[in-house]
């Protein structure tokens, strides 16, 4: 069972939190090379330091800044992957999935889905309200970016999920013993770390409830699925086809996409309308394809576990 793989002898919270700790730090050493660039270009071109984030995102090619911003991620993995292996001696496929290995079908059945929804969403409010989209299209920036996101965006995605849904999700569960303390606070938290997102100050704290919603189904998937895999595809779709089709100057990722978003943002039901209505609908298609069974036990039951003769924990549930 997923989160019981972290139910190992001399496995402890404090670690997941010493952890936490060591990654977050290694993503802002991986933000050093942005900031050399920063300061290398400010002395070569004599223009002034920016001064908010604006001017930070804006200040080198948009193309490079997105580099530096994902590089941040890559570092940030190869923490994650040492603090799972030396700090808590777990193999690191064990935050991924319960499976023997990944599957693999799995991630890019639920980024097909993602994606093929998202690109449509997208095309259809362009050609519905084209007043409120730009054509950017430049081909040889594009072909950089693709470049960059294909490759990259799975990275940061991956670190977000793994590091929530995978290793978060199984700490928690090791404190608390059940599985909806886990789902909950993994979303609250991945609310919260969103909070400081451009779109949160250009639309108000509302938006929080899109992060969190969003948070609590890909939490809803890792649990019913016994793995990260799905969450793994959806993430990847979702922020690959944001940053490939639509930018926005209110966006976290500033790109040369197809498209830009040059109206004035507004919180209204379209935030809600994936958490209450299409999140849903997500979940039900994957629970028909992938046979999920025993929602209430999976979501929200105890984790009882027995110590055998030869040090294996293994689990038996009852349910709240």
């Amino acid at each position: 069972m997923f989160i019981v793989q972290a139910f190992k002898p001399g496995n402890k919270f404090w670690k997941y939190l010493a952890g936490s700790v060591i990654v977050i730090g290694a993503s802002f050493v991986g933000q050093i090379p942005w900031i050399i660039a920063i300061a290398l270009e400010k002395l070569k071109s004599g223009r002034p330091m920016p001064v908010d984030e604006a001017g930070i995102m804006k200040f080198l090619d948009l193309n490079l800044t997105l580099f530096f911003i994902l590089l941040s991620f890559a570092i940030a993995m190869v923490a994650l992957v040492l603090v799972v292996r030396k700090m808590h001696y777990q193999k690191f496929r064990e935050i991924i999935t319960s499976r023997p290995k990944v599957d693999w079908k799995r991630v890019f059945f639920s980024f097909m889905v993602w994606g093929i929804f998202s690109a449509g969403m997208i095309l259809l409010a362009y050609y519905s309200e084209p007043g409120k989209y730009i054509l950017q299209f430049d081909p040889g920036k594009f072909a950089v970016l693709a470049v960059i996101a294909i490759v990259m965006i799975p990275i940061q995605t991956s670190v977000e999920e793994l590091v929530f849904r995978g290793y978060l999700m199984q700490g928690f569960g090791l404190l608390a013993k059940n599985r909806w303390f886990p789902l909950v606070m993994t979303s609250v938290i991945f609310g919260g770390m969103h909070i400081f997102n451009p779109e949160v100050a250009k639309m108000g704290y509302i938006v929080s409830v899109y992060y969190i919603g969003t948070g609590l189904a890909l939490g809803i998937m890792t649990l019913m699925d016994e793995g990260t895999e799905l969450a793994l595809g959806f993430h990847a779709a979702n922020n690959l086809i944001a940053a490939l089709l639509v930018t926005a100057d209110w966006t976290a990722f500033q790109t040369y996409s197809v498209f830009k978003d040059v109206s004035e943002p507004t919180a209204g039901f379209d935030i809600v309308l994936p958490v209450l209505v299409i999140y849903p609908l997500l979940l039900l298609l994957f629970s028909y394809k992938y046979k999920w069974k025993g929602w209430r036990e999976k979501l929200t039951g105890k984790i009882v576990l027995q110590l055998q003769e030869n040090n294996e924990l293994i689990n038996t549930e009852t349910h709240e």
